[in-house]
């Protein structure tokens, strides 16, 4: 007779109260390493692979640079962004597709509406249409391009798993992560996405951050904190935590993932099981006081209301 272990229930990482009602719940996974590097908090299988989405951004730009594209200052920002869609964004990757001789037209990212709903109400409202330089991966695109152009790789075929940028990337995620890349799969955007555990991708934002000065790893980190609205937007959680924890490297990915590491190599990386982009700020707020940050950006990103009516009648916060 064969015998079957229970599948591991993910912890609840986040409830959604109406009315003084527990009317729903986040289940997921969530990792916090001391500065030190060690695990301090795992919560959930924190060693199981996962897409990180647009939290593998940084291990990307740092891949662009190791082949040897120049970007620098808010070109290396959006290069790792999934902005927001405002018009200095679109303005910049217009401007680097140009500074390279490319057109939006080289871009394969798909047409998209800007990501910030206030953002897309304007853009609509001037009749403007889904376009690939609004997409909010269209700066990461962008780059890709450039340095296919650079090293006179193939530019048609830039987001084919083998091209020789994809495969200098799943190197760096290797390396930063401290892990092999267990898939490999397509995001969003149409590049390809490499699974590592949560763990992983902590460690690797914690080695972004500690890198020596000059490195490709180290020159992402500090373009993505000193302008981290090119990163995300104006009303961005991972643009407040950029500006206003000196230091910090916070970065979302799609389907609830989110990677965050502070200047002393604290670090941390959960996801939300069931994608509810919600759930985000509180979790992540909860987490970073766990971490002994004290801030009042906190309670900005974890703040979540609920309304009935118009009116504020509950939230979604932390339960853990």
């Amino acid at each position: 007779m064969t015998s079957t272990a229970a599948p591991l229930i993910p912890p609840v990482l986040a409830e959604v109260v109406r009315s003084g009602f527990v009317e729903g719940r986040h289940r997921g996974s969530l990792v916090l390493l001391a500065a030190d590097g060690g695990v301090e908090l795992a919560m959930g299988d924190v060693t199981a692979p996962v897409f990180p989405r647009s939290a593998n951004k940084p291990m990307q730009a740092a891949a662009i640079l190791r082949a040897g594209l120049d970007l620098s200052g808010e070109r290396l920002a959006l290069a790792a962004a999934s902005h927001s869609g405002e018009g200095f964004h679109r303005d910049l990757v217009q401007k680097m597709l140009a500074e390279h001789g490319l057109t939006a037209a080289d871009l394969q990212c798909p047409p998209d509406l800007p990501l910030d709903q206030v953002e897309a109400e304007t853009y609509l409202a001037a009749g403007a249409v889904r376009d690939r330089v609004t997409m909010n991966c269209s700066g990461k695109h962008a780059a890709m391009l450039a340095v296919c152009e650079l090293n006179g790789w193939d530019a048609d075929a830039y987001l084919d798993p083998e091209h020789p940028l994809q495969r200098l990337i799943l190197t760096v995620v290797e390396e930063a992560a401290g892990e092999q890349v267990a898939a490999v799969g397509t995001d969003g955007c149409g590049a390809p996405l490499m699974a590592i555990s949560l763990t992983g991708l902590a460690r690797a934002f914690r080695h972004f951050v500690l890198a020596p000065e000059g490195s490709a790893e180290r020159r992402v980190a500090d373009a993505m904190r000193a302008h981290p609205e090119y990163v995300a937007g104006t009303r961005r959680p991972d643009t407040w935590l950029m500006r206003e924890l000196p230091g910090t490297l916070s970065k979302m990915g799609a389907e609830a993932v989110q990677a965050l590491a502070l200047p002393d190599g604290r670090a941390l990386a959960f996801k939300v099981d069931d994608g509810g982009l919600r759930a985000l700020g509180p979790v992540l707020a909860r987490a970073l006081s766990l971490a002994g940050v004290e801030a009042d950006v906190l309670a900005r990103v974890g703040r979540v209301p609920l309304l009935g009516g118009a009116v504020e009648v509950g939230e979604i916060r932390a339960a853990f």
